[in-house]
């Protein structure tokens, strides 16, 4: 697990000016790679190359990089894990190639050299983000892995190309001038995080999972042009399991879920340095480690984190599945006051608006699994794979409800819904009855919801209102136009025989994962020098979910079914019975309690119209409807905080939001 960075300038590179140039960018990716750096520079073609090493394989100088192949014809800087590398070393020895030392890189340059790029790519089972120098074709090869688990951002800055694991490195660049995107903001208030394949800054991209990427180093026509593809299609994936299902029985399902994830796990506890699990005491988290225990002769070492808050702790269930399991455990209470100590921090590690609500537990269990081991393994994606969120059974529950009115009808019926005055007796009374209902929500909340989604015209359109914060952020960045996404654009869609729940998982698996999911894990893991690892990203186990029928996913009122039944071999499963609570902060009441007087500063009128260029009204009202406890915004006003936050961190940048 590394950090990478370089840079591309067709009129060629001072030698001088160029390694403290990249020195500077490789500097600020430390985090990623504290125990080595490198550099690789060639004045003449333009190019340089740089990387920070977090050494997991081959510890010694044989895994240094930036990295030569045998040949000398390619140099990478490669952030990541090869981790069928082994299987795939024994299929080059047996080709004639030799190798100077241990490592997965060396594996990945030697698999290029034999199959070309999109051979190797096709081959790999891992998680990585790397840049290629092909030096006989002159050409700069980017590439992402199949899930997006590892982030790499490109971009031309006049005649420089860059790229890098983190903005930050490309931060350190003297020719990077930022401009902040509207649009993206705009995409960032109604998701919580800014979109694949924008950035927060104008011209910088991210490069979307599974595709790869070439530039052609031509000075005097630098291909500014290039578009990333795919070397493999989880709209392809999706698609073919459709069609063609697995056909055994459940039981023979589970068997062969059970077969494969464990495959998956064992490869990747391939490590030399100290390794553990992220526990929650749910089904994902709980079955990795189980299936972890068969692959070592040790304890396997699990961390967990709780709040103060009962009902948002679930520490006492990840207690209770280590003393089942025989981990060896360590668990943090989390108090308000220690989330109070990292909020400055967030808009630091995570480098563009970030607003999931989890980056506070996932940034303190890191940093507490950090004290013990190098390298941890999660349970990341099983709700997106095995139908695990709500929104699964309830989205194709409410449009299989409207779909059969018209929808000329259903947008009258909706005109007609406008909600009641939030005061008054008749609006209390119905308030506190929808509590008691729903937990969260008051009659006027639900009234609304109910109004904006009647005219929803597609599954799509309804999953898109379902994964929206502020449903009309139009509203708070005049003028800004949100560009299409891969959740948003139809055509992208695979054909799923217009089933909704396998649409939602798709456009979760596309979108909500890899910029929400995977961005939240990499920083935080990442910013403490940790590496984690997801085994239910594997893409056999990708391939294999599916290959399922819904029915062993989505059964009675729950999801995750075959999960729950490969646990069931390992846990009882009273053990982990129980609402699904994700890995949520109180937010709620800490925004009106202990987090109250750093909201009120950064919710200042003038604040938010001079920082974050926002028209302060709409979120002065939700700000005052969230303190009274007449509805609850704490969703809504934590996106708002977090860009305020981050951009007030940035000012000093001389950063630009577009008009």
């Amino acid at each position: 697990m590394c950090g990478i960075t370089g840079f591309w300038n067709p009129d060629g590179l001072d030698a001088g000016e160029a390694r403290f140039t990249l020195t500077a960018m490789t500097d600020a990716l430390q985090h990623r790679g504290p125990d080595d750096s490198g550099a690789w520079i060639d004045p003449d073609a333009g190019i340089a190359l740089g990387f920070r090493r977090l050494s997991i394989i081959d510890l010694s100088p044989t895994g240094h990089q930036p990295m030569e192949s045998h040949s000398g014809r390619f140099i990478i800087v490669f952030n990541g894990e090869i981790y069928n590398f082994r299987s795939l070393r024994q299929e080059l020895e047996q080709q004639g190639a030799r190798f100077r030392g241990r490592s997965d890189t060396e594996v990945l340059l030697a698999a290029v050299e034999a199959w070309g790029i999109v051979g190797a790519l096709e081959r790999s089972n891992g998680m990585f983000a790397f840049a290629l120098w092909d030096r006989s074709e002159r050409l700069l090869h980017l590439a992402r892995d199949r899930a997006g688990e590892k982030p790499l951002y490109y971009g031309w800055v006049g005649r420089c190309l860059m790229f890098a694991s983190e903005l930050k490195a490309l931060q350190a660049h003297p020719d990077f001038r930022p401009l902040v995107s509207r649009e993206a903001v705009a995409l960032f208030l109604r998701r919580g995080y800014v979109p694949s394949p924008y950035s927060i800054y104008q011209g910088i991209r991210k490069l979307r999972p599974a595709t790869r990427i070439a530039f052609r180093l031509d000075p005097a026509h630098p291909d500014t042009t290039a578009e990333p593809t795919p070397y493999w299609s989880a709209r392809e994936i999706a698609e073919r399991g459709i069609e063609d299902p697995f056909r055994g029985t459940a039981e023979e399902a589970v068997e062969a879920l059970d077969a494969v994830l464990s495959d998956a796990v064992r490869i990747r506890m391939e490590s030399d340095v100290p390794l553990g699990a992220f526990l929650s005491g749910g089904i994902d988290s709980s079955t990795i480690v189980a299936l972890m225990r068969a692959h070592t002769p040790h304890r396997v070492r699990t961390f967990a984190i709780g709040f103060d808050d009962a009902a948002s702790n679930e520490a006492p269930f990840a207690a209770a599945v280590a003393r089942h399991l025989g981990t060896d455990h360590t668990d943090l209470v989390l108090t308000p006051a220690e989330a109070l100590a990292v909020i400055p921090q967030i808009p630091h590690i995570y480098d563009e608006p970030f607003a999931d609500t989890s980056q506070i537990p996932t940034y303190l269990v890191s940093r507490m699994a950090r004290q013990h081991v190098t390298v941890c393994l999660s349970g990341d994606a099983g709700d997106e794979l095995f139908g695990g969120y709500r929104r699964h059974r309830l989205g194709p529950a409410i449009w299989n409800a409207i779909r059969w009115v018209p929808q000329s009808w259903r947008r009258r019926a909706s005109r007609l819904l406008v909600p009641p005055a939030e005061t008054g007796a008749a609006s209390m009374l119905l308030n506190r009855l929808a509590r008691g209902l729903t937990g969260k929500r008051n009659f006027v909340e639900r009234m609304r919801q109910a109004a904006d989604m009647l005219p929803a015209p597609s599954p799509a359109s309804l999953y898109h209102y379902m994964m929206s914060y502020w449903k009309h952020p139009e509203v708070l960045v005049p003028g800004a136009r949100e560009p299409l996404l891969p959740a948003t654009d139809t055509a992208q869609h695979p054909t799923l025989h217009g089933v909704p729940s396998s649409l939602m998982m798709y456009l979760d698996f596309v979108a909500y994962l890899p910029d929400d999911i995977l961005v939240k894990l990499d920083r935080a893991s990442m910013a403490v020098s940790l590496e984690a690892r997801v085994p239910l990203l594997d893409h056999r186990v990708i391939e294999f979910a599916w290959k399922l029928p819904l029915a062993m996913k989505l059964r009675g009122s729950g999801g995750k079914w075959i999960m729950r039944r490969v646990l069931d071999k390992y846990v009882p499963r009273h053990l982990v019975t129980r609402p699904k609570q994700g890995f949520h902060m109180p937010v709620a009441a800490w925004l009106r309690g202990p987090l109250r007087d750093w909201a009120e500063s950064l919710l200042d009128e003038r604040r938010l119209r001079e920082v974050g260029g926002l028209d302060p009204a709409p979120v002065r009202r939700k700000w005052h409807e969230h303190l009274a406890g007449t509805s609850r915004w704490d969703y809504h006003l934590w996106t708002v905080l977090m860009l305020q936050a981050w951009m007030e961190l940035n000012s000093t940048r001389s950063l630009r939001v577009t008009v």
